[in-house]
């Protein structure tokens, strides 16, 4: 794998860090607020607390796979594309369901890391 793909994949797990930490450990905070379009009483709601926190971890094994795929898999190049893969359809399907723009924002940097990973 180039060091171009590897670096952009690195930018994609560092991206899922972050909405890790948005949702798992500023669940209530105003950037949380922001980014996911919610006021903060709701996201103080007990149940909405505890769904941001479950997928926030989510978000970060997925960030760890891809940095494990990277760094120590003997088939990175396999493992960064299934993940990849992944992300790019759970973006594809929250532009679909939810706001438009998360193809781009979340899945923009995943489908560039991809498309390198051919090249």
């Amino acid at each position: 794998m180039s060091i171009f793909s590897s670096a952009l994949i690195i930018l994609v797990a560092i991206e899922f860090f972050y909405i890790m930490y948005l949702e798992t450990f500023a669940t209530h905070s105003e950037t949380t607020s922001r980014v996911f379009k919610m006021p903060i009483n709701e996201l103080k709601l007990k149940n909405v607390t505890v769904l941001f926190k479950n997928q926030g971890i989510y978000n970060g094994l997925i960030g760890l796979g891809l940095l494990y795929s990277v760094f120590f898999s003997s088939n990175s190049l396999e493992i960064s594309r299934l993940l990849l893969c992944y992300i790019i359809l759970v973006a594809i399907y929250g532009s679909l369901t939810s706001n438009k723009k998360i193809i781009i924002t979340q899945g923009g940097l995943a489908i560039l890391a991809l498309i390198t990973t051919f090249l």
